[in-house]
């Protein structure tokens, strides 16, 4: 598991007699965690570093009508097979019937908009993350509250649809993420989790609840428009990690396993984001340490000791999972394009009669970006294949751009991709910096890291500090959102920062890379090159 001591236990064919009785008498947790392009399925014994199964299903987003979306089928076709292919795994290794779990948790994407009416029927398509067509909302309210309100929370996009005075808005009974979503499917309960809670509508930190007074403005705001509606009434309840968040019902045992095997009863962990099963996933909860999370989208969540001095277009305030304030900086494009053109190298293997594994690939390609110069040799890559608010970009257009000059290597295009990967959040991050917070330690995780020493290092000179990387497993926020659903048993006895350091990580290992000062320097020159070149992408995006 990234950063944590996780283990698995069995193998096919395998006769762990303990594993087998923790899974026959339910002393297990289950965690299921939708990501952008996986959904995936994480079941740990009494020792939550101990993995006893895991499944997963592929699945991506749909641009429909200019909107990212899921269509609420893909959702549940998608955690059916996940969940199958846990329970073949458990057959596979430990020889029984996986038939009940001691605890759950679910955790998916943050963000985005799902809207319900009274009844439970779905209004308008899920408007995910990635959705850039908030800006008149977004822009609105963050004057209002004096808070940065991005373009992806629930309240900007709410606040939207009341503007463009969408037929909707009248009958929504409720709005919630992904994540709320299928817990309330699996319990009947509307909660969620304080961290994904924060990417709704903004938290007080003094309450653990949504801001009074903002929901007070808020409500005031929309009067005229939309008489009667009062905006906490919407909002899912928010519960702090550790905290009861109902229990898994016939009705929602039957929509994860058709089959009939699982039984109700068990009890469910609130429902988290990605960036909070990340947090957890890194031990990166406690004020001063932070974490790196990348994949289609990047983001860096940063614990804070004290309130910032100003408001930051680039720069989210949110939770732990606990409630403590993190600064994120969140970016739309990760390491999709690198990965399309990752494809792209595979295929011309394939057609030169040399087919190389998709793993090889990425390693190889991995390994020749270390001999590129340290500013990628004059090259530009722009990841942007959503909009990008950091960057000012309503809508994306990947591009490599360079001058005549440059030195056009594949060592030099291989660093100028994974540099760009990075280039937007290095942008937010200067801002981070510039307020004076200090960090004493910053892990990542995400595929692109599982080769050794070169993703990490270049991180490391864009962020000019130390960045740790720990054991790497595909299971990931799966395993993140399975810790917090064992912690509801230890919740009266520990914190969750108590819990994780003791019972978790205690003897966890992590390869910390620092910074070289030539990968620092090269790289402060990309991003000048980087920064002054957005207005390129913004031409492209103007033009096609």
């Amino acid at each position: 598991m990234t950063g944590s001591a996780a283990s698995s236990a069995g193998s096919p064919g395998s006769t762990d007699d303990g594993a087998r009785d923790a899974i026959l008498a339910g002393r297990t947790s289950l965690g299921i965690e939708l990501g952008s392009t996986r959904i995936k399925a994480c079941l740990v014994g009494p020792d939550p570093t101990t993995v006893l199964a895991v499944g997963s299903h592929e699945w991506e987003n749909e641009f429909v009508d200019r909107t990212w979306t899921y269509s609420l089928e893909s959702v549940w076709a998608g955690l059916q097979e996940a969940y199958a292919d846990l329970v073949a795994d458990v057959e596979r290794r430990h020889g029984v019937q996986l038939t009940t779990v001691g605890a759950l948790g679910v955790s998916a994407m943050m963000h985005g908009y799902l809207a319900f009416d009274a009844d439970g029927e779905q209004l308008v398509p899920f408007r995910t993350w990635r959705n850039t067509s908030t800006g008149p909302a977004a822009a609105e309210l963050s004057e209002l509250f004096g808070v940065n309100i991005p373009l992806r929370w629930s309240v900007a996009h709410l606040y939207q649809a009341v503007l463009d005075d969408e037929p909707h808005v009248p009958q929504i009974g409720f709005v919630t993420t992904l994540a709320g979503y299928v817990h309330w499917r699996l319990t009947g309960r509307t909660v969620l989790g304080v961290g994904d809670a924060s990417g709704m509508f903004p938290i007080d930190s003094a309450t653990g609840g949504y801001d009074a007074r903002m929901l007070d403005q808020f409500d005031a705001l929309v009067a005229d428009r939309t008489a009667g509606l009062k905006v906490a009434d919407l909002l899912p309840e928010v519960l702090a990690a550790g905290q009861p968040a109902g229990e898994l019902t016939a009705e929602g045992a039957a929509l994860l396993d058709p089959s009939g095997a699982l039984q109700p009863g068990a009890p469910l962990c609130p429902p988290e984001g990605d960036a909070g099963t990340g947090m957890v996933a890194t031990n990166s909860v406690a004020p001063r340490t932070g974490n790196v999370s990348a994949g289609t989208s990047i983001f860096a969540m940063v614990v804070l000791e004290g309130p910032l001095q100003q408001r930051h277009h680039e720069l989210d305030l949110v939770t732990t999972p606990a409630g403590a304030p993190v600064a994120m900086v969140h970016c739309n494009n990760g390491a999709s394009e690198f990965a399309a053109w990752a494809g792209l190298f595979a295929r011309f293997a394939e057609a030169a009669g040399t087919p190389v594994d998709p793993d090889t690939v990425f390693a190889t390609l991995l390994r020749e970006g270390l001999d590129g110069e340290a500013d990628a040799g004059g090259l530009l890559a722009y990841n942007y294949l959503a909009g990008e608010p950091i960057g000012g970009l309503t809508e994306g257009r990947p591009l490599v751009v360079r001058t005549p000059d440059s030195r056009l290597t594949l060592a030099n295009f291989v660093r100028a991709q994974v540099y760009g990967v990075f280039g937007t959040l290095s942008l937010g991050m200067r801002v981070l910096d510039g307020e004076g917070v200090r960090i004493d330690r910053m892990l990542a995780h995400g595929g692109m890291f599982r080769t050794a020493g070169v993703a990490q290092r270049f991180l490391a000179g864009a962020l000019g500090a130390p960045v740790a990387v720990g054991e790497t497993a595909s299971e990931g926020g799966a395993w993140g959102i399975a810790v917090l659903a064992s912690y509801l048993s230890a919740a009266a006895e520990t914190d969750l920062g108590g819990y994780l350091d003791e019972h978790v990580f205690a003897g966890a290992e992590f390869h910390t890379v620092d910074p070289d000062p030539q990968d620092v320097a090269g790289y402060t020159t990309f991003l000048e090159r980087y920064r002054a070149g957005l207005s390129a992408v913004a031409a492209a995006v103007e033009a096609l």
